[in-house]
């Protein structure tokens, strides 16, 4: 008999969560166990604590061809079989989805509508992996997608979207599987009903009340979807990521929906799959380390983002085609740069305090707090500043805009631009859609911009994620004031660049400053779009699906000076 040098257990934690490895063995190959699985526990000399996943199966039976281990019970050599036989399972299975050669899932209720066939791979893909990345590109139908997933195997469900999509995922439902029931939790605290036993198939719960419901849901769904996960992009440091990772853990399957993965920094991707999938990443100093090193004026990011994507897609985590691969391509956008003038007294105003707070951030004697405080309030003050600098001038602007276009969208973030907007541009009946307004209030306005007489909705640029039904109405997107995110800029224009829209390009203008923050932000914008793009793009590079236009506003000018040549001279 062959020598062995120590033995395994499977221990479990119950509460819906994974169970741990023990490992009681020599001293020398403890050390061995601790160098090779990284996530390995432990204080005490010969014994290595390991968090279970069928992987880590896989990983300790290929561990113990070199160093013999003896099960401490059989139910711990059955665990660990069946763990390694499900992760070389999963693995195959993920290869022939993606390569198409595995045989589609039958649903048990074909929908109203027929799904296509890349809708149908994710779904596959979801149900071998269990855990899935969407990064379908916006208009590719991600809500019908995720709805496909539920069949009777995967219900109970939970769907988690912001607060303004709630009504459309009831219609979709409503609309392809009108025999599954639904609730909608309208209140943080959960209904009676709900608690002695009387519960639907699907129930549909905003992020803004999701801490309320999450002891009362985990372990009760089988399939959890996060609608614009991009959301829990700040991961277990928020109620709602909190929430949301209990949910997670004890459902079956969770798919998280988004074409803006990344707003900011590629390390975002870590928080999302820490709540999606923990450890399949590493923790994050492992992660920080492997996949990080590169920097941004103190913003730690992914030295190669494109790396990190195809790994995600290789392991069947993440999946994202483009309208190009899916044969349902639409106009390129195009991008029109245009340089604003603006009000110096505006700016001016702000500068005693701009420079306090600066000198504040750069103190060496300024305690962290007081440094976070300060960088909050000069990115607020300055960036307010600006946008009111240069409000008149954008207003003017888009009065040019409206001498040839019919209607438009505005996008801002104070509320201060906004009253000056709205003052401005009061005979063209503008309408808001920002994060004020509740949900009817935005559906009144929506309606007034598309079916009624107005021609500008001013809407908050993170506000309507995921909004349909504004490209019938315009295509054309304007940028009075800048995100730090260009995943945002990209939101905005998703939402006059979709399915239903008419035959001419959208057009999105960006109109700049030359002075206050808009300088900073269009430096900062660029280091996150190379951070982003090659992360989620099938080829590892930035995406192309716009054309840069710096000459277009000159010609709109020009065509307007015509209208007004023509109109004096008749």
């Amino acid at each position: 008999m062959s020598r062995t040098f120590g033995t395994y257990q499977y221990v479990a934690l119950g509460n819906g969560q994974a169970g741990a490895w023990h490992l009681a063995v020599d001293p020398a190959v403890a050390i061995r166990a601790k160098r090779i699985f990284a996530r390995a526990q432990s204080t005490i000399a010969g014994k290595v604590e390991i968090r279970a996943t069928d992987e880590v199966a896989h990983d300790l039976e290929w561990f113990m061809s070199r160093w013999p281990l003896e099960p401490a019970d059989d139910a711990s050599a059955e665990q660990l079989a069946n763990g390694s036989i499900n992760h070389q399972e999963r693995e195959r299975a993920i290869g022939e989805v993606l390569a198409g050669t595995r045989q589609r899932l039958t649903l048990d209720h074909e929908p109203a509508k027929p799904p296509r066939e890349y809708q149908q791979t994710a779904v596959d893909l979801l149900r071998v992996s269990q855990r899935l990345l969407l990064t379908d590109e916006m208009g590719l139908g991600k809500t019908y997608t995720a709805l496909l997933s539920l069949n009777s195997d995967t219900l109970p469900a939970v769907v988690v979207p912001p607060t303004h999509l709630v009504s459309r995922w009831v219609t979709e439902l409503q609309d392809a599987f009108p025999h599954l029931s639904y609730q909608v939790g309208k209140k943080t605290t959960v209904p009676e009903s709900f608690e002695n036993g009387e519960r639907p198939d699907v129930i549909i719960v905003p992020y803004s009340r999701l801490s309320g419901w999450a002891h009362h849901l985990q372990g009760w769904a089988q399939t959890v979807i996060f609608d614009e996960v991009q959301d829990l992009r700040r991961g277990t440091s928020t109620n709602k990521g909190t929430a949301a990772a209990m949910i997670a853990a004890a459902a079956d399957y969770a798919l998280g929906l988004t074409a803006t993965p990344v707003y900011n920094y590629g390390t975002e991707v870590w928080e999302l799959f820490n709540i999606l999938d923990p450890g399949r990443l590493g923790s994050s100093t492992e992660f920080s380390r492997e996949w990080g090193g590169y920097s941004f004026n103190g913003h730690a990011g992914v030295t190669n983002p494109a790396a990190l994507g195809s790994y995600l897609r290789e392991q069947g985590m993440m999946l994202g085609r483009t309208r190009k691969e899916v044969g349902r391509e639409l106009p390129k956008t195009i991008k029109v740069p245009t340089f604003v003038e603006s009000n110096p007294e505006a700016l001016e105003a702000v500068a005693g305090d701009a420079a306090a707070m600066a000198r504040l951030i750069l103190s060496d004697t300024s305690t962290r707090q007081e440094k976070f405080r300060a960088a909050g309030d000069l990115d607020w003050k300055l960036r307010e500043a600006t946008g009111i600098a240069k409000a008149p001038f954008v207003a003017e602007f888009v009065k040019l805009l409206l001498e040839a276009e019919n209607k438009l969208v505005l996008f801002g973030w104070h509320r201060a631009v906004y009253d000056i907007w709205n003052n401005l541009l009061r005979a063209y009946r503008p309408v808001m859609y920002t994060g004020t307004e509740s949900t009817k209030q935005k559906d009144t306005a929506q309606d007034a911009f598309v079916n009624g007489s107005s021609r500008i909705l001013i809407m908050s640029l993170r506000s309507g994620g995921g909004v349909d039904g504004l490209q019938l109405a315009t295509n054309i997107a304007v940028f009075g004031e800048l995100d730090w995110s260009p995943q945002v800029h990209e939101q905005g224009i998703g939402r006059v660049r979709r399915d239903g829209m008419g035959e001419e390009p959208p057009v999105a203008y960006f109109l700049n400053s030359a002075e206050g923050s808009d300088p900073a932000i269009l430096e900062v914008l660029g280091v996150k779009r190379n951070q982003a793009e090659p992360l989620i793009s099938g080829d590892g590079k930035l995406l192309q699906d716009s054309i840069q236009d710096t000459t277009r506003a000159r010609l709109l000018a020009q065509y307007v000076l015509s209208l007004s040549t023509t109109t004096s001279n008749d």
